[in-house]
């Protein structure tokens, strides 16, 4: 299962979600605080989640439950979609 934790707002996360659409993925989507670096947290659970998982207050974070791989950064969560699942 695929679980990103992203913001509606953020571009970053955007062309997250656009890879994972484009693709056919299905996925889960978590909205932990809204986008920038000092974003307003909106969920205190996904959020904890987040950091729990990642050690990072950052988003777009992707997990990946079924390889246990986690990512940030747009860029690199795209290419590993591509390649885990074009």
């Amino acid at each position: 299962m695929l679980e990103l934790y992203q913001a509606e707002d953020c571009p970053h996360s955007a062309d997250v979600r656009e890879k994972l659409t484009a693709l056919g993925v299905s996925y889960v989507i978590h909205n932990p605080r809204r986008p920038g670096d000092d974003g307003e947290v909106l969920n205190e659970w996904s959020h904890g989640a987040m950091i729990d998982l990642g050690g990072e207050d950052a988003i777009p974070f992707l997990v990946d439950t079924d390889r246990e791989e986690s990512l940030y950064e747009s860029d690199e969560i795209v290419d590993y979609l591509e390649k885990h699942y074009g």
